[in-house]
């Protein structure tokens, strides 16, 4: 069986789903399982979606042949990526062992866009930060959004890349 190619368009299609996917686990362990996020779970889940809708721009800068809206898109991406890993490592390294997650950054900047008023169900803190320390098959739950920050990372720079070289050709 042929696997088929990795082109930029199934690698940005990707990058729209994949933190959708992400956010849509995490209102499931919310609502069906019980485990309340923090302000750090929050604001992971606020950056998937700006992934996804980076990852969308760059998806119709392909389509309509834009090359700029392209790669401001997937450079979107791979930044709010890095703001995702740093947010994962910040969450399971200081702000598990904290208290109190009130006015952090992330509590800052979760209020700060509103998204926690707009749409309380998906974006509201429930919980403390070492209250919401809680492991998924013995891994700690940051992790797994660690783990999908450094894919979607690695997935816009392999679009960037192939644009580039795409470029030189």
């Amino acid at each position: 069986m042929k696997i088929p190619a990795l082109t930029s368009t199934r690698l940005l299609v990707v990058g729209v789903l994949l933190p959708l996917a992400a956010v849509g686990m995490a209102l499931v362990t919310q609502h069906v399982f019980g485990m309340q996020p923090c302000p750090w779970c929050v604001l992971q889940r606020l950056i998937f979606v700006a992934i996804s809708l980076s990852a969308g721009l760059a998806l119709a800068g392909q389509a309509l042949r834009l090359a700029v809206v392209r790669i401001a898109g997937a450079a979107l991406m791979a930044l709010l990526a890095l703001g995702g890993i740093a947010a994962a490592l910040w969450q399971h390294f200081v702000a598990s062992s904290s208290a109190s997650c009130n006015l952090t950054v992330a509590d800052r900047i979760v209020s700060g866009v509103g998204v926690d008023a707009l749409w309380p169900a998906v974006f509201a803190p429930y919980a403390s930060c070492a209250d919401a320390a809680a492991k998924l098959l013995g891994v700690p739950y940051e992790f797994y959004s660690l783990t999908l920050f450094v894919l979607l990372a690695l997935l816009a720079a392999l679009v960037l890349r192939r644009r580039f070289n795409a470029g030189r050709r």
